[in-house]
């Protein structure tokens, strides 16, 4: 505040002048306070009633000090009368006080005021009063507490506000008030927050307040404050912060599971806590998240060379035996079949070779429970006809996996090792288990779920004897070859049942094929380090977080995170769970917390959409049909995979297009065009299968191999599988060719070709290729042609004619009569314009509707090839017919 409006204060001082006796100053001071200013003065006067005026006048004062806002100004020189005056406004905030000297002077001697005397010094003191200009302000923007429910507190929490007036009266904080209405707090004067009854978390869990302050000149706070206090419900040992839901989006890295969780003990002093934390994903066909693709591409891209036998492929036309098998109907997961006790199937014939002196790999997808007394078998090799001989069986019996395994007949009849038993709490959990049983007689080792297992139990028997009776591989039970039927049957799901002859899957094989692509992860910040340990199971679904630091251990369970490293990941929901164990000092009061729970929620990948095109109608000379090459059905294919994803729309086009008044028009869809593999091909015949005899489907063997790919085919197709990039796929499609070596009666053949991904998880369209076959007339030369041609008629010779695609036969002349050959040669003539100009309209049409066919986008074409079509026309030659058979 700025102070002091004019003040006077009386000033007698002897004067001592010329001739005059020494003054004896004496300085009397009175203020009156106001608003100060420049032109605010302070009068006083020096006189001395006993010296006559004679003695002299006063000409000036001087005001001694420092950056002094202040001036004296003479107003009476006679009777020594001025006046002292502010030279800027004054602010108490800034000085309170001033103290100066002031001097006087008198107008010396002489015209040129020589010889100037002055008074003593006398000192002035200057008190600046306050007004209350400031209002209170608080010191902070926000105050928060947390109180317990059910508790009456004294003082829950205190705020406070400053004035800045510089007076003990202005600047001091007289009251607070709570503006907010019905609310159960009171505020005292000193700022003090307490409630007025007990809180309850279950009625209001946070409360907002709105308090103000007054300061002693009743102005009120210039802004308001907001109080939170939160309701704590009554301190029971849980995570805090723990959300159930938590979103993943595919494609986006690792997510934190718990990035603001904690452990409340309740103040209960903790010697070491351990948490375990699982993801639940048997929702997913096999246990989690793993990459779709066939158990045997699986195999290749985990590192298993060749050799490798699939004995439950997903049904196709090459692969059929497993048609009649119930299956999961879905492409989540590999493709899972149901045998519920009355289902088995034959393996075909000659599709496994296993010979007991060369080792083998038996692996297996197996969900089954609870147990029986009857045996279930999953793979049995059994005599086909006369007797019931197993020679090789892998089979469950009362929650135990056994292994049957009989040497074949030998010279030697030796006691060895014909079975072996492991008991498993696996076998009947209900739960997908991975199973792989290397064998290298007489050693059998297994893994279930990458971990080994000894059996607990081996038997040993005698050789088969000998037998010249062939064997029938089975799945889901065992033929009876004596009974001619099946027995045994297993109850349960199978999936991925491979049989690798040869060699033995190593564990780095074998974990690859187990590993999830989704799972926990954690990446333990350096500083709590060496204070936590983390163990992980082997495809990290769980994990256990160890340490005796509370706040460490929070730290380490805040970076927890989920991680799915599949481009395509499976949609839907992983359940989570925490069981925490804590220890204490005292045993007895020991903190039980209770399991938290929880999910992550998959979103639904942006899935692709694989598109094939190419010229899907065209026509061939017979010729090249029954040629060594035959013809390529897909020289042009393209192979394009693309996803559309849903894109805010920008403002400024929005803005442009005048789309802001339609609330509708809010997103945009863009299709982008994205790279993944392929694991198959298949191509089809559209009408009559494939007669071996004169027809076939054919593909370098050489470039399959060199892309790591296989083909199996049939009178109905082939099927290229293995899992390998489009671009790789496309060049081996361009490969494929049809031969047909009578093609007499063949005007026509349909194809059809469907690529998929994920073992069919994601399929393409059906891109159908027709072939047409044109059957050409053959020129003849005739002996008797000593006619010669008339001038004016230019022999034609293999015009080249396109037919767009129509079979033709050779054609039969018509009989004229011969004594008319001008009018045969004439008509002859225009035959043959017509059909040149019958050739040019087609091709300038099937040119047209190509053009046509690329602006709209399509990539259809009609490919019309006439460089095989020969047409040779001889008038003379119809003359001399027509005159011949008359």
């Amino acid at each position: 505040m700025t102070g002091c409006t004019g003040f006077q204060v009386a000033w007698k001082l002897k004067q001592s002048y010329l001739k005059c006796p020494t003054p004896s100053p004496q300085l009397l001071t009175h203020m009156m306070c106001g608003l100060a200013s420049s032109t605010d003065s302070m009068h006083f006067s020096t006189y001395n009633p006993s010296v006559p005026k004679i003695c002299g006048e006063i000409c000036g004062f001087r005001i001694h000090g420092q950056n002094v806002p202040f001036e004296a100004v003479v107003l009476d020189k006679s009777t020594g009368e001025g006046v002292i005056r502010a030279k800027e406004k004054l602010d108490c905030e800034l000085q309170k006080e001033h103290t100066f000297t002031i001097q006087a002077y008198d107008c010396g001697e002489g015209p040129d005021g020589a010889n100037m005397k002055k008074s003593h010094k006398a000192t002035v003191h200057i008190q600046v009063n306050d007004i209350n200009e400031y209002s209170p302000v608080f010191k902070e923007k926000t105050y928060k507490a947390t109180v317990i429910e059910g508790k009456k507190y004294d003082n829950i929490l205190k705020v406070e506000a400053v004035d800045a007036d510089c007076s003990f009266q202005f600047s001091q904080i007289c009251s607070y008030e709570i503006v907010t209405p019905d609310v159960p707090f009171t505020i005292d004067k000193d700022g003090f927050i307490k409630n007025t009854e007990k809180l309850s978390y279950s009625k209001e869990r946070m409360y907002k307040l709105t308090v103000t302050a007054y300061d002693c000149g009743k102005n009120r706070a210039s802004e308001d404050v907001l109080v939170k206090i939160s309701i704590k419900p009554t301190c029971r040992p849980s995570w805090q912060g723990f959300n159930k839901r938590t979103e993943y989006e595919p494609g986006t890295g690792s997510l934190a599971l718990f990035p603001s969780m904690h452990l409340e003990t309740c103040d209960v002093p903790i010697t070491s806590v351990r948490a375990s934390i699982e993801l639940e994903t048997n929702h997913i066909g096999k246990g989690c998240d793993r990459d779709t693709y066939s158990e045997k591409s699986l195999h290749k891209l985990c590192g298993a060379s060749s050799g490798t036998v699939e004995l439950l492929p997903a049904p196709s036309s090459s692969a059929n035996w497993t048609v009649g098998l119930p299956t999961d109907n879905g492409h989540d997961s590999d493709q899972v079949f149901e045998f519920n006790g009355t289902q088995a199937i034959k393996v075909p014939d000659g599709l496994v070779n296993t010979n007991l002196k060369e080792p083998f790999t038996l692996s297996v997808w197996m969900r089954h429970g609870p147990g029986s007394h009857e045996k279930e078998t999953i793979l049995c090799n059994s005599d086909k006809t006369d007797m019931n001989r197993h020679h090789y069986s892998l089979y469950v019996h009362n929650c135990r996996l056994i292994l049957l395994l009989r040497q074949d007949p030998s010279e030697a009849e030796n006691y060895k090792p014909a079975e072996f038993h492991w008991k498993l709490d696996q076998v009947c959990d209900k739960e997908w288990h991975h199973y792989v049983l290397n064998v290298e007689f007489p050693t059998v080792s297994l893994f279930v779920d990458g971990t080994a297992f000894e059996p607990f139990m081996v038997t040993e028997d005698y050789p088969l004897h000998p037998s010249k009776i062939e064997t029938q591989l089975t799945v889901g039970a065992c033929w009876q070859g004596g009974n001619a039927r099946m027995a045994q049957f297993f109850r349960g799901n199978l999936a991925g049942l491979i049989i690798r002859s040869g060699k033995l899957e190593n564990k780095k094989v074998i974990d690859c094929l187990y590993t999830c692509k989704e799972g926990l992860d954690v990446q333990l910040p350096e500083e709590v380090a060496s204070a936590v340990k983390v163990d992980f199971n082997p495809n990290q679904s769980s994990l256990t977080v160890e340490g005796d630091d509370i706040g460490a251990f929070d730290k380490v369970m805040q970076h927890i995170s989920y991680l799915n490293s599949r481009q395509f990941p499976t949609p839907g929901i992983r359940h989570l769970r925490i069981s925490t164990t804590v220890k204490c000092l005292n045993e007895d009061a020991c903190v039980a917390v209770p399991d938290a729970e929880g999910y992550v929620m998959v979103l639904q990948p942006e899935e692709p959409k694989i598109s094939l095109s190419g010229i899907d109608h065209f026509a061939r000379s017979a010729a090249e049909f029954e040629s060594q090459e035959g013809v390529t059905l897909f020289p042009e294919l393209r192979i394009v995979s693309t996803i559309t994803r849903e894109m805010e729309a920008d403002a400024e086009s929005e803005a442009a297009e005048g789309t802001d008044d339609d609330p509708t028009v809010q997103e945009t869809v863009v299709s982008e065009e994205i790279m993944h593999n392929l694991d198959s091909c298949e191509v089809s015949v559209v009408g009559d299968e494939l007669d071996g005899e004169h027809e076939s489907l054919e593909v370098d063997v050489s470039q399959l191999q060199q892309r790591a790919l296989e083909m199996s085919s049939s009178n109905l197709g082939l099927v290229i599988t293995g899992v390998n990039t489009m671009a790789n796929y496309e060049q081996v499609l361009h490969l494929i060719r049809y031969k047909n070596w009578h093609t007499e009666a063949l005007f026509d053949r349909k194809f059809k070709l469907v690529c998929s991904e994920l073992n069919g998880r994601y399929i393409s369209n059906d891109f159908k290729v027709e072939v047409n076959v044109i059957h050409t007339s053959n020129p003849v030369e005739h002996a008797n042609n000593a006619m010669v041609q008339p001038n004016f008629i230019n022999p034609v010779h293999h015009a080249s004619v396109d037919l767009s695609g129509h079979n033709l036969v050779n054609a039969h002349q018509a009989s004229v009569v011969p004594s008319a050959a001008t009018i045969v040669i004439v008509v002859c003539v225009s035959f043959l314009v017509f059909m040149i100009i019958l050739g040019v309209f087609r091709i300038r049409a099937a040119h047209q509707r190509s053009m046509r066919d690329q602006e709209s986008g399509k990539e259809n074409e009609m490919d019309w090839d006439d460089s095989a079509l020969t047409i040779t026309v001889n008038p003379m030659e119809v003359e001399k017919k027509e005159i011949d058979a008359k």
